[in-house]
C-alpha cells in the first residue's frame, strides 16, 4: 500500500469511514455489448455479473471490485488482442473475463500467458481454448461436453441414421466430431456430415438436401442468437418435422429466442447445461433477483455462465485478499465446487474446465402458456469429452 493511501486509511479509521481503505480490483470484461449478438451474450453477461454482485456484495473484506467493459463483436482476433492489451496496460486490470467466440479467445491467449492475468471464459466453447493458457478457466461448457449426452440420448431412443449439420468453425467441428464418435461407437450411422459457412443465413438448400436423404434425425450446432433462430424456423418451414426427421441439438432452443420461435418449437429436444426453469432453490433465488434488477430479463445460459464466472472471480479474489498474485489465484479456483443455478458444478483441477450436469430439455408450454425448456433427463457430472478424445 502506498504511503499516501496509508495516511488516508489512518484518517478514515479516525472518522469511521473504513470504505476509504478498501482496495479495488479491476476486472476487464470483453464481449459483444452492441450489434446482433448483444441480446444473446453481451447483455446477459452484464446482467449475470450484476446479479451475482447484488446477491453477494464485495468479494472480500476491504476489497471492492470494478468491472470495465469493452465491446467486441463476431470473430475479430486483432481487436480482441488490442482490447486485452489496453485493459491490462492502460486500465491495469488484474483479471479478464467474457469472450464469446473461440477465435477471439485464442487470439488473446499469448497476451494472457505473458502478463499472467487470470481469465474466466464466459462462453467460447471449443475444447482447446482453456489449454492455450495456464491462466484460463471456463464457466460455460464445451461442445463435446453437451454433445455426447445428445448422441447417447439419440441411441437410447432407437435413432439409427443421422445427418450432422454444423457451422464451419471450431465449436461446430468439435460438436460434429463428438456426436460422430459417440453415435458410431453405439452402432449408429452418420449418413453425411455437412458444414455450413459461419455467415450462412439461408438454410433452406441445406435442409432440403437433408429432407430428400430421409435420415431418422439431424444433429446441428450453430452459435446461438440469429443463426439458431433462423435454423429452427427453417427446419419447420422446409417440412423436415412433417417428414419425421427428428431434431437433435444443444442450445438451439435457448431462452432468449424461445418465445419468438412460437408453436413450431414445441416438442423440440436439445441437450444443454441450463434451463430457465431448472427446479432448485438456487435457481429460484437467481431468477427472482435477475428479474428484480432487470425487469423483463430472461435467464439463459449466457447469464448463468457470467453469474458463475463472477463466482470464480470472487473465489480467486477472496483467496488472496484482492492482492496481485496470479499463481495463488489460479490455485484457488482449481478444484473449486459450488451449487450454481444450473446445478452442482466444479472446476477440474488439471484442465481448469467446468464439470457439470447436462440436461435433455423438451420444449413445452407451462401453465401460463409460456414456452419453457423442461428437463426430462440428466446426465450428471459431464467432463470435457473433447480433451479426453485428444488425449487418446
Amino acid at each position: 500500500m502506498s504511503k499516501l493511501k496509508s495516511l488516508a486509511c489512518v484518517f478514515a479509521m479516525m472518522v469511521s469511514a473504513s470504505a476509504a481503505c478498501a482496495d479495488t480490483v479491476k476486472v476487464g470484461v470483453i464481449g459483444p455489448f452492441s450489434g446482433p449478438f448483444a441480446s444473446a451474450f453481451g447483455t446477459p453477461f452484464r446482467q449475470g455479473i450484476e446479479t451475482y454482485v447484488s446477491l453477494n456484495g464485495d468479494p472480500a473484506p476491504n476489497t471492492k471490485i470494478e468491472f470495465v467493459y469493452r465491446d467486441l463483436g463476431l470473430g475479430d482476433p486483432a481487436r480482441a488482442r488490442s482490447l486485452a492489451q489496453e485493459l491490462i496496460t492502460g486500465e491495469k486490470v488484474q483479471y479478464l473475463a467474457g469472450f464469446v467466440f473461440t477465435p477471439n479467445a485464442l487470439a488473446v491467449a499469448p497476451i494472457i500467458e505473458s502478463a499472467k492475468i487470470p481469465t474466466v471464459i464466459f462462453n467460447a466453447s471449443t475444447s482447446i481454448v482453456v489449454s492455450k493458457s495456464n491462466y484460463f478457466v471456463r464457466t460455460s461448457n464445451t461442445l463435446p461436453q453437451v454433445t455426447v449426452p445428445v448422441a447417447k440420448r439419440a441411441l437410447e431412443k432407437g435413432i439409427k441414421r443421422v445427418i450432422t449439420i454444423v457451422s464451419d468453425y471450431g465449436p461446430g467441428i468439435d460438436a460434429e466430431g463428438a456426436f460422430k464418435r459417440t453415435f458410431e461407437e453405439g452402432k449408429g450411422e452418420i449418413v453425411e456430415s455437412i458444414r455450413m459457412p459461419l455467415s450462412t443465413t439461408d438454410f433452406g438448400p441445406f435442409l432440403q438436401k437433408i429432407r430428400l436423404a430421409k435420415p431418422d434425425a439431424l444433429f446441428t450446432f450453430l452459435p446461438f442468437g440469429p443463426p439458431t433462430f433462423g435454423f429452427v424456423k427453417a427446419y419447420n418451414e422446409n417440412g423436415l418435422r412433417q417428414s419425421g426427421i427428428q431434431f437433435l441439438g444443444t442450445a438451439e432452443t435457448q431462452e432468449t429466442d424461445l418465445q419468438a420461435l412460437g408453436e413450431p418449437a414445441v416438442g423440440l429436444e436439445t441437450g444443454y447445461f441450463y434451463s430457465g426453469v431448472h427446479p432448485s432453490p438456487e435457481n429460484k433465488v437467481f431468477v427472482e433477483r435477475l428479474e428484480k434488477l432487470f425487469p423483463g430479463a430472461i435467464a439463459n445460459p449466457a447469464t448463468v455462465a457470467a453469474f458463475d464466472g463472477t463466482h470464480a472471480l470472487y473465489t480467486m479474489i477472496k483467496a488472496i485478499s484482492g492482492k496481485p498474485d496470479p499463481a495463488a489465484a489460479m490455485a484457488a479456483i482449481k478444484g473449486a465446487k459450488w451449487e450454481s443455478p444450473r446445478g452442482p458444478i466444479s472446476i477440474d483441477p488439471q484442465t481448469r474446465d467446468i464439470v457439470q450436469n447436462v440436461y435433455i430439455r423438451n420444449v413445452k408450454r407451462d401453465a401460463s402458456g409460456k414456452l419453457v425448456n423442461e428437463e426430462v433427463k440428466t446426465y450428471a457430472n459431464q467432463p470435457d469429452y473433447g480433451a479426453a478424445a485428444a488425449a487418446k
